[in-house]
């Protein structure tokens, strides 16, 4: 998860889109698969954490401009 702190959230998206994408087309091991969905964890939270950030940031400029 280290290297995926400092990722965007458009790469984070497009990461989870690929891990998804390699499950169904059943192009991973069930090593591989366990591994993935533990990425893909760390991917979705770290994307909602960017999200509720975000939100916080918007919801404070709003409210300076009110």
């Amino acid at each position: 998860m280290e290297q995926n702190k400092n990722m965007k959230y458009g790469q984070a998206i497009g990461r989870i889109e690929e891990i998804v994408n390699q499950i169904e087309q059943g192009k991973l091991d069930i090593d591989s698969v366990t591994e993935s969905i533990k990425e893909a964890q760390q991917l979705i939270q770290l994307c909602k954490d960017k999200l509720l950030r975000t939100e916080e940031e918007v919801n404070k400029i709003i409210g300076e401009k009110q």
